[in-house]
């Protein structure tokens, strides 16, 4: 079931497709940029109520997750801002700053004072922090996708497009990997430096990530729109004229990443306040669970380069909305065996499917020379559900006894509306690249 990863090889000239070198490029920097805003997550869930949120009382962790959700916030204006200028003066360039101003600002948060020190400043600092992180977040899959995409062969779209998510299932690994070490120290250590550790990692990260994309060309097809003076001037003003039903298709199929958020960060904390199992077996369901996602979301994506987009993403969808609550009870029964299985089949073999496909799905929506503009702007936009799904299940109840009820109603919901939105759009597996998006 598990693919190989694609490799670009040293000492050979590259031809003007390079589909395994983007790939590899679009997989080490989503990898490196999701960890950056994964360990985000874990930290609001264990840590950040007790460092920046110690007078909130019980509000706190619904406030801790609102920081989560403010990157959510910055996205849709980043997607903008970053859609623009992909679009204009090329995928790789935009990339590169995507990568830096992440790095940059995760550094930054593991060096904030916490809120004994300077009060109210302490969470201000912080959400300044988060914006960048989704400023950043904005324009990175957006990026890489059109970027694979655009490098990949007609008929191998949708695999090769699969390892940029399948990086980010790499980032989410390596986050709560890092996390685990640090939840098993006294509270002393972690509330105090320990914490800090794996936001200041990241600056390791990011150089291993920079000098490997910085290697990267433009696809042919925007280097052939740049040749042939048919860059738009204003993509925005394009995609809104020509291609608006397409973003409004894409911000509802979108919703379905909320999904990741209840799994990565709110089930953390359902797991521990109401089930009271160890934050260290919470982690490593996200470990085990992604980690099986590396072989499957490859599988989902060759699959759909089979049997077309439409049928793999809508069976992601309601594998999801199935097992969320078997999956939350799993964690009730008090068995371990039982939860990491619950974690897999949820995650690997329902979600997965929605979220290896999604980056040919969305993408082929669009033409050349708007689709960075319209990936970016569609998924940030839906993506706000993601933002706040763990902020808004919070405040409902979800990490309550008996939460598991409300927070599978709300997955269900988010689900049905990417279905609906999916059964619209058309099938665009056997459409030539260079036909994609144009009526």
């Amino acid at each position: 079931m598990s693919q190989t990863m694609p490799s670009a090889t040293p000492g050979i000239t590259e031809p003007a497709g390079t589909p395994k070198k983007a790939a590899l490029a679009s997989f080490l920097g989503s990898a490196v940029e999701y960890y950056d805003f994964f360990i985000f997550g874990s930290a609001a869930a264990l840590i950040f109520p007790h460092v920046f949120f110690p007078d909130a009382d019980t509000n706190a962790a619904v406030m801790s997750f609102a920081t989560f959700g403010f990157a959510y916030l910055a996205r849709p204006i980043g997607a903008a801002f970053l859609g623009h200028f992909g679009d204009r003066i090329g995928r790789q360039k935009v990339l590169m700053f995507t990568l830096v101003l992440m790095g940059a600002s995760t550094f930054v948060i593991g060096c904030l004072p916490d809120f004994k020190t300077i009060g109210w400043g302490a969470p201000i600092l912080l959400v300044l922090a988060r914006l960048c992180q989704g400023l950043s977040a904005a324009g990175e899959q957006a990026g890489a996708s059109s970027m694979t995409l655009e490098h990949a062969p007609d008929n191998r779209r949708s695999f090769f497009t699969s390892w940029t998510l399948t990086g980010t299932q790499g980032g989410q690994i390596l986050a709560a990997l890092v996390f685990i070490p640090v939840v098993a120290l006294p509270d002393e250590i972690k509330y105090g430096i320990g914490w800090r550790i794996p936001f200041w990692l990241s600056a390791v990260v990011v150089l291993v990530a920079f000098f490997i994309r910085r290697t990267l060309h433009e696809p042919p097809a925007f280097a052939e729109a740049q040749k042939n003076n048919e860059i738009a001037k204003l993509p925005i003003a394009d995609l809104l004229k020509h291609h608006w039903q397409d973003v409004l298709r894409v911000i509802c199929c979108a919703f379905i990443a909320a999904v990741s958020t209840v799994f990565g960060t709110l089930a953390i904390k359902y797991a521990q306040d109401v089930a009271h199992v160890n934050s260290t077996i919470t982690l490593w369901l996200v470990v085990v669970a992604n980690a099986v996602a590396l072989g499957t979301q490859p599988f989902f994506g060759k699959l759909a380069d089979k049997i077309g987009r439409k049928p793999v993403f809508i069976y992601g969808a309601v594998a999801s909305a199935i097992m969320t609550p078997f999956f939350f009870l799993s964690f009730e029964s008090g068995s371990t065996p039982l939860m990491f299985l619950a974690a897999v089949v949820y995650f690997s073999f329902g979600y997965a499917a929605a979220n290896a496909v999604w980056p040919s799905f969305y993408g082929e929506m669009f033409s050349t020379k708007v689709r960075f503009s319209g990936l970016a702007i569609g998924t940030q936009l839906g993506f706000l559900a993601a933002g706040f799904a763990p902020t808004i299940v919070t405040a409902i109840g979800g990490t309550k006894p008996g939460g598991w009820v409300p927070v599978s109603i709300f997955t269900a919901v988010v689900c049905l509306i990417a279905i609906i939105s999916a059964s619209t759009a058309r099938e665009s597996a056997k459409v030539p690249t260079a036909e994609l998006g144009l009526r």
